[in-house]
């Protein structure tokens, strides 16, 4: 079979793809929330998009939990994020 977006998960070997981002951009409707993630510096006008999650709010929910959970433990480990 070949390989599609659709069915990559069908492949447990190829991992991801990383991305940077440090920037983030959130918007929402009745029935999903939409993030968008990238690149935004200084010397730019514009950031840069590399990747949207479109996602349900249950699954937002879990994702704010789930990375609530993790800058927590980060902050136990290696001290307070100072504030931007």
């Amino acid at each position: 079979m070949e390989s599609t977006p659709e069915n990559d998960h069908d492949n447990p070997v190829a991992p991801p793809a990383g991305r940077y981002a440090n920037y983030f951009a959130v918007g929402y409707n009745a029935v999903e929330f939409v993030l968008d993630c990238g690149q935004h510096y200084a010397d730019s006008a514009q950031p840069r998009v590399h990747t949207r999650i479109i996602t349900n709010p249950i699954y937002a929910q879990a994702l704010l939990a789930a990375l609530g959970k993790s800058l927590s433990e980060y902050e136990r480990r290696f001290g307070r994020i100072p504030e931007q």
